[in-house]
């Protein structure tokens, strides 16, 4: 009667609970680096609709308008980095139309006249957000020769700010949190499957086997299941993406795929590092430990 018996290799384990677990924990941290840039892409859309209006004075001539658009185009503080015009012109007779479309009521009718002025509108670069670089602006263009009045919603950039220190910080914390978590998490899912091991860790250096010889194949797998790992937790994430973008109407409008590259391969590295790490400390604890103990 012939007796069946399992044979172990080294540096194997229970590969599938691994990997699972892995990428759990990536695709938790995953979701969480997806918000920070979802929150970052809000910021920059918010900031992109800080914008200073520039009324000009009344019967200025085309030549008159055109000297006020170059200078306030050469000033150092406009944000050309965007796609749309960052000196847009706005006519008082666009500006009546739009007034009277919003709130149904025509002033010319009881005015005789329409009393907007024409205006400049200017998307300010964001390194110029705070209130005390705003209101220099706003003293300087109000001394150009033909400008009225500068105006913009005083305190909306002070809240913008505040509220995005406020958030900066509070999300730092979270992914440090989930950080720390996920690396003990992964640690010790990598000790539990490395603990079936080593009793074999022991016959290979009962043989004679180098160290850096045990560690090795160990080693490798980690390498494999981390990459595997952060392969299908970047994969899950995008499909999360992708199912939430046909949803949720201009969601796409906040979303940086560079960004999202980025946070891929961060996870694919943060898998394969905190798994080798993991590995080589656990294989190195059961190298150092004697027979009682391994019991």
């Amino acid at each position: 009667m012939q007796q069946s018996y399992t044979r172990k290799k080294l540096g194997s384990y229970p590969s599938v609970g691994v990997v699972i677990s892995i990428t759990l924990a990536l695709f938790v941290t995953g979701l969480f680096g997806l918000l920070i840039i979802y929150s970052q892409e809000l910021e920059r859309v918010v900031r992109e609709n800080i914008k200073l209006q520039v009324y000009l004075k009344s019967n200025l001539t085309e030549t008159q308008r055109t000297q006020v658009e170059k200078k306030l185009e050469q000033l150092p503080y406009i944000n050309k980095t965007i796609t749309e015009d960052p000196v847009a012109f706005i006519s008082k007779e666009e500006a009546a139309k739009k007034f009277i479309a919003e709130t149904g009521e025509d002033f010319n009718q009881f005015l005789g006249e329409n009393p907007l002025h024409d205006a400049f509108v200017l998307t300010i670069d964001p390194a110029y957000h705070s209130k005390e670089s705003v209101d220099k602006i706003k003293v300087e263009v109000e001394k150009m020769n033909g400008v009225f009045e500068v105006f913009y919603v005083e305190g909306l950039i002070e809240s913008i700010n505040e509220n995005v220190t406020r958030l900066g910080i509070i999300l730092a914390g979270i992914i440090a949190l989930l950080l720390i978590t996920v690396v003990l998490l992964i640690n010790s899912t990598l000790r539990l499957a490395l603990f079936s091991q080593r009793f074999l860790v022991r016959s290979m250096q009962l043989v004679g086997a180098r160290k850096w010889f045990i560690q090795r194949p160990f080693l490798i797998r980690a390498v494999a299941y981390g990459v595997l790992s952060g392969v299908l937790a970047s994969a899950g994430i995008w499909l999360m993406v992708n199912y939430a973008n046909k949803n949720i109407e201009d969601l796409a409008l906040i979303q940086n795929k560079d960004r999202m590259i980025t946070l891929s391969i961060c996870l694919i590295i943060v898998g394969m590092v905190v798994a080798v790490t993991s590995s080589y400390f656990a294989i190195r604890k059961y190298l150092r430990m004697s027979l009682d103990e391994l019991y």
